[in-house]
């Protein structure tokens, strides 16, 4: 099952706030994304029927393998095109905001093909 952007949003910040914190709460992804508890624990429930995310009895998020490997690649995404993006030029800002909309937008084939050119170049 394919994930919308939004839900793609939070496991991403799952992921960025497990590696900055060692643990994720609801409140951290609320606040890491700028949208309040309630829209968070509906995502989290979303993505634990999906397989992606587990709750833990005191609260913390982690993520599943599964959850896991989809978050890498959507961080990977992000931060290869926000760094082509400011290497180019782009105001660090906007490169961080367009990056965000083209990692969601990008097949996983375009995608590598665009690295493995780029790394050939």
């Amino acid at each position: 099952m394919a994930l919308s952007s939004a839900m793609e949003d939070y496991l991403e910040a799952v992921l960025m706030l497990q590696k900055q914190k060692g643990y994720v709460r609801c409140v951290d992804v609320a606040e890491q994304l700028g949208v309040k508890k309630p829209s968070v624990s509906r995502a989290v429930k979303e993505l634990s029927k999906s397989g992606h995310i587990m709750k833990t009895a005191n609260g913390t998020l982690s993520l599943t393998e599964q959850g896991l490997q989809l978050a890498e690649q959507i961080y990977e995404k992000h931060r290869f095109f926000t760094e082509r993006l400011i290497a180019a030029g782009v105001d660090p800002e906007i490169a961080e905001h367009d990056a965000c909309s083209i990692e969601h937008a990008i097949s996983a084939e375009s995608f590598q093909k665009l690295k493995e050119a780029l790394d050939d170049g």
